[in-house]
């Protein structure tokens, strides 16, 4: 059978064909051969010492890790240590913010998550979740960057802490659902458990109105202490 004959049959062209062909005649294989090339210039024992480092200390910049394998007797340049650590799984990503939060945060939050981990996907959808937020209007807040796997975002060591409501900023409330958005205010001065009542009076009412919530939704909030006043349950 000819070369062309196979091709049309498996939808080659005849000359892959032909090369596959002479590829086992002389190599007894059909997978693509080791390519010479340039030697990789950081040892497995170097990457193992990078890669080490960088769990460690996810924020190790480049250079850090050009100096230490050249205290261990390698010289290479920032270049060569990104090519390896994207090797590895590893790019370098923009430390997630989040909130700062005690030992006692996290532990609330993770038994709320247990608590309601089996609760079916129509109960999500009669929440209306509400929250305050802080919009820096500057940039203060700076950017930093560490090494990690895709899936690695949120891992402590990976994020910067972050606290609400601090200088250069507006502040504002919102809720939404999951039938979508509803009011946004922008909140002046600093609010109290009287103010927080009036917010919820004016917008979130109106809000699972205009959403068509329907009979039986549930408002979410924080524990913060103006959500929690005397003047807000009444």
């Amino acid at each position: 059978m000819g070369y062309r004959t196979i091709g049309k049959q498996l939808g080659e062209k005849a000359t892959t064909v032909g090369a596959i062909i002479r590829k086992w005649k002389k190599f007894k294989m059909t997978v693509n051969l080791p390519r010479s090339g340039a030697p990789c210039k950081i040892s497995p024992r170097g990457a193992s010492m990078i890669m080490r480092k960088v769990r460690d200390q996810p924020r190790t910049t480049r250079q850090d890790l050009v100096n230490d394998l050249k205290r261990a007797g390698t010289t290479v340049s920032k270049k060569t240590i990104s090519n390896t650590l994207r090797r590895h799984g590893l790019k370098s990503c923009s430390a997630r913010k989040v909130p700062l939060l005690k030992p006692a945060h996290v532990q609330a939050r993770l038994k709320f998550a247990n608590d309601h981990l089996d609760d079916p996907e129509e109960e999500w959808e009669k929440v209306m979740w509400s929250d305050e937020t802080k919009i820096e209007l500057f940039g203060l807040n700076s950017t930093r960057r560490v090494w990690r796997k895709k899936k690695d975002e949120y891992n402590p060591k990976n994020t910067i802490p972050t606290v609400k409501h601090g200088g250069g900023n507006i502040i504002l409330w919102e809720c939404v659902s999951a039938k979508g958005t509803g009011r946004l205010h922008r909140i002046e001065g600093r609010m109290d458990g009287a103010m927080y009542h009036e917010i919820l009076a004016n917008n979130l009412l109106p809000s699972v109105r205009a959403l068509k919530m329907g009979r039986g939704w549930v408002f979410q909030h924080d524990n913060d202490p103006k959500h929690t006043a005397r003047a807000t349950k009444e």
